[in-house]
C-alpha cells in the first residue's frame, strides 16, 4: 500500500509540474501578447502623428486659402487687363462713323479711300483724373502704332482732355482746338498752302492743343492757331500739359517714328506728330 502510494504521490507532482508549467507558459504568452500589442499602439505616438496631421491639414488649409488669395488677385488683374484689352481696338470705318464723316473730315474732293483709313476706340485720362472715352480716325498705315501709343499715355495716366473726331466740331479745325480736343484725319490743307496736310492722309495727330498751339510768321505777323493759345506760345515758362522733349507724349511718339511739329524750323507746331 506504501509503494502504492509512494507512486500515485509521483503521479501527482509530475501533474503538478506540468501544469505549473503549462500555466506559466500561458501567462508568458499573455504577457507577450499584451506587450506586442502596446508596441504596436504607441498611443503617446498616435497622438503626436495626429497633431502632425492636423497641422500639415491646417498648413495645406492655409495655403489654399493663401493661393485662393492669389488666384483672385491674378483673377482681377486678369480681368482689369481684359477691360484695358477690350477698350482698346482698331477695325474699319463703322458705316454709321463714315456716315457722320461725311462732307465733314470726309469730304467730297478727298483722295484717301475708306479702305486706307481706321477707326480707334481708346481710353484716356481726362483733366478731372475720371478714365474717359477717346475715337480716333486714322491711316491703316499707323494704326498699330497710335493704338499702342495710347495705351501706353493710359497706362502712365498722362492727362489728355478730349479725344473726340473732328466731325463733332464740323471738321472746323480753329473749334476743335480752342476746345482742346486731340484728334487725328481731317481731309485739309496745310494752312496758308495748298499742300494736303498729314492729317488729311490720316498720318498726324494733334494733342492737347490749346495748350501746344501751332505758330507760324505769315506776311510779318503771328499766325496762332488756335486764336485763343496766346499765353502757351512762349514755351520757356511752366505750364501744365506742355509738350516738349521731356514729355512722355513726346517720348512715345518719337520712339515709334514720330516726327515732333516742335522741332520744325519754318514753323512750330507744338501739338503736332506725323509719319511719313
Amino acid at each position: 500500500m506504501y509503494r502504492k502510494g509512494k507512486r500515485v504521490s509521483k503521479e501527482k507532482l509530475v501533474k503538478k509540474q506540468k501544469g505549473m508549467i503549462i500555466t506559466a507558459a500561458v501567462l508568458l504568452a499573455a504577457a507577450a501578447v499584451v506587450t506586442g500589442s502596446r508596441l504596436i499602439r504607441h498611443p503617446e505616438k498616435s497622438n503626436t502623428k495626429k497633431s502632425e496631421v492636423a497641422d500639415q491639414e491646417n498648413s495645406e488649409k492655409e495655403q489654399d486659402h493663401r493661393t485662393s488669395g492669389t488666384e483672385l488677385s491674378e483673377k482681377k488683374q486678369n480681368m482689369n487687363k481684359s477691360i484695358t484689352e477690350e477698350a482698346f481696338y482698331i477695325s474699319k470705318i463703322p458705316d454709321d462713323i463714315f456716315e457722320k464723316m461725311q462732307g465733314k473730315s470726309y469730304k467730297a474732293d478727298c483722295t484717301v479711300p475708306r479702305e486706307d483709313l481706321r477707326y480707334l476706340h481708346v481710353l484716356h485720362m481726362g483733366f478731372d483724373g475720371q478714365t474717359k472715352e477717346g475715337e480716333l480716325v486714322v491711316n491703316k498705315a499707323i494704326a498699330e502704332d497710335v493704338l499702342a501709343i495710347f495705351r501706353q499715355l493710359y497706362e502712365a495716366e498722362y492727362p489728355i482732355e478730349k479725344v473726340r473726331l473732328v466731325d463733332e466740331y464740323d471738321a472746323d479745325d480753329e473749334a476743335s482746338m480752342s476746345d482742346n480736343n486731340s484728334s487725328a484725319f481731317n481731309f485739309r490743307f496745310i494752312s496758308h498752302t495748298t499742300t494736303i496736310s498729314k492729317h488729311g492722309l490720316g498720318m498726324a495727330v494733334d494733342i492737347n492743343t490749346l495748350y501746344n498751339p501751332y505758330v507760324k510768321t505769315v506776311n510779318g505777323k503771328l499766325s496762332i492757331e488756335p486764336a485763343n493759345a496766346e499765353a502757351y506760345v512762349d514755351r520757356s515758362g511752366n505750364f501744365p500739359h506742355k509738350i516738349d522733349h521731356n514729355d512722355l507724349c513726346y517720348k512715345l511718339f518719337t520712339r515709334y517714328g514720330f516726327t515732333w511739329g516742335g522741332d520744325w524750323t519754318h514753323s512750330k507746331d507744338y501739338q503736332h506728330f506725323e509719319k511719313d
